[in-house]
């Protein structure tokens, strides 16, 4: 009943607003082309977007998606319109509407609350750094997305997509599926054209995996390529913002105006920062290249169609002229192990220090453990928090436990990746972003199958997912993994391989 509400929801609002314009599924550069044609504003692109998130995500069995629209989007358009007629647009950005996860600072009118009840009213001082960058730009913040609530780290038993302030996100193309998380509604949002482009955040897999489950393009940058300042934490060692896009050239415009050197972010200090990630995007970006097939990803084998996808993709790469060196196998030793340790330690240390700076209306993890407690019925009715309870058991980052994770799981993460790529003079690596998507299932938690996200977040490194295929109708990604501050490259490949196989289609809302 779901996909037939939303079908005459989108319906009614297309026979509503003349059937004309329609900016679904535009680009960034056909929006610009429009406005400089004098075919919309920005204030007109504003409204349509509003009406259609209205329609499709905030009445009824939406998707939910979005939390909240920014009150302020209309007059900060407006503006925007007021400057391009005065003296022009001030870059690719201007006037395009954006929507944020709402784990990311905004000083507006809008909430900061990582999905929590506990931040529900929460209104940091200052905007996250990159969001500045994205002001500077033109960029219109439009609105706050829905997430898995505290970035999926308050339960091992939890539903991505779900928060207690936002509810449960749906996937798009069957809205029974889990989106995936922890940036669901970005994905949701982007993929359902609800917004021109997102912002996630990941620390394993949060961009890539509801950008793949979505059928969409992510980007998880290196680690200090975009400032971490302003993001509420989940572990710092692997946090970083990421750009979610229909296309890699929209991708990597947005990613292009996040980046910056922020002094109150030490890993941006060794950023190698390139003006503009969308330049030289080429069909033939793949000839030459080397390309490591992965064979040693999770649940590698599990699923003959995933497999099916992911033999054609890497004939597609071939026929488009890269060199395939398949049959890449990446031992991790005990990684997954350290990565959980590092993420419990760093859990508790870095909510605690974003409390304390942010003026938020709790002061310690410890504090939100009780606020949850009390409030059982409306912050915990399908999972709990056992994650923070093991975290608030930790010590601090001095401790040899801690440290002694970090540097295992760094280096099993960086060893492998490096060997791979040095050993057989590779470009870069492929694999599955994911399998298909599962069913939404509040009794039991998510039901994960098949990824590759740990290797990049880990080490830190950058990677990319491009839609792939579909398996049932549900959307499967191929992620592009590489060196550190190498996404000029692996942007250019990932674009080779997008226009060589355009295998996106929009969901049937």
């Amino acid at each position: 009943m779901r996909q037939v509400w939303l079908s005459i929801a989108f319906t009614t609002l297309v026979a509503c607003s003349g059937a004309d314009p329609d900016f679904s599924e535009a680009s960034i550069a056909d929006l610009h082309d429009r406005m400089q044609r004098g075919e919309v504003t920005s204030a007109e692109l504003v409204d349509w977007y509003i009406d259609r998130i209205e329609a499709l995500d905030q009445a009824g069995p939406g998707l939910n998606a979005i939390i909240e629209i920014n009150p302020d989007a209309r007059h900060i358009a407006a503006a925007l319109d007021r400057e391009w007629k005065s003296s022009g647009p001030r870059g690719p950005l201007h006037g395009i509407p954006v929507v944020l996860k709402a784990n990311i600072d905004t000083a507006d009118q809008m909430y900061t609350s990582a999905g929590s009840l506990a931040l529900a009213e929460h209104v940091p001082d200052e905007d996250a750094f990159f969001v500045k960058r994205l002001r500077d730009a033109g960029a219109v913040i439009l609105a706050k997305t829905n997430l898995s609530e505290w970035a999926n780290f308050r339960s091992s038993h939890s539903s991505s997509g779900w928060s207690s302030v936002g509810g449960q996100t749906l996937n798009p193309y069957d809205t029974s599926r889990s989106p995936c998380g922890s940036s669901s509604g970005s994905g949701v949002a982007v993929a359902a054209n609800l917004a021109v482009v997102a912002i996630g955040t990941e620390t394993d897999g949060s961009v890539v995996c509801p950008s793949g489950m979505n059928g969409i393009v992510g980007i998880k940058p290196t680690l200090g390529l975009v400032s971490r300042n302003g993001i509420i934490p989940g572990a710092h060692s692997q946090d970083t913002a990421g750009p979610m896009a229909r296309s890699v050239r929209d991708a990597a415009i947005l990613l292009t105006a996040m980046t910056g050197i922020d002094a109150e972010d030490p890993a941006t200090s060794a950023a190698e920062i390139h003006h503009d990630y969308s330049a030289n995007l080429t069909a033939d970006g793949l000839s030459g290249k080397r390309i490591g097939v992965i064979r040693s990803y999770y649940g590698a084998g599990s699923n003959p169609k995933v497999e099916a996808i992911y033999d054609a993709s890497i004939a597609a790469l071939e026929a488009q002229g890269a060199q395939i060196v398949d049959d890449i196998h990446i031992a991790i030793g005990e990684m997954y192990d350290d990565e959980n340790e590092v993420f419990l330690y760093e859990l508790k240390a870095d909510l605690d220090a974003y409390f304390n700076a942010s003026g938020a209306p709790v002061e310690s993890l410890a504090d939100v453990i009780a606020f949850n407690k009390a409030h059982a019925d409306t912050v915990m009715p399908i999972f709990g928090q056992d994650y923070f309870l093991l975290a608030q058991e930790k010590g601090p980052l001095t401790e040899a436990a801690y440290l002694a994770a970090l540097e295992n799981s760094k280096q099993a993460a960086r060893t492998g990746i490096d060997s791979a790529l040095d050993d057989n003079k590779l470009d870069a690596l492929i694999a599955p972003t994911n399998g298909p998507a599962w069913m939404i299932d509040h009794v039991n938690g998510d039901t994960f199958s098949i990824g590759s996200s740990s290797l990049a977040a880990v080490s830190g490194y950058p990677n990319i997912t491009v839609p792939a295929g579909f398996v049932s109708g549900l959307p499967i990604g191929l992620s592009f993994i590489g060196k550190p501050w190498n996404e000029k490259q692996l942007i250019e490949i990932a674009y080779a391989f997008e226009q060589a196989t355009r295998v996106r289609r929009a969901p049937a809302l």
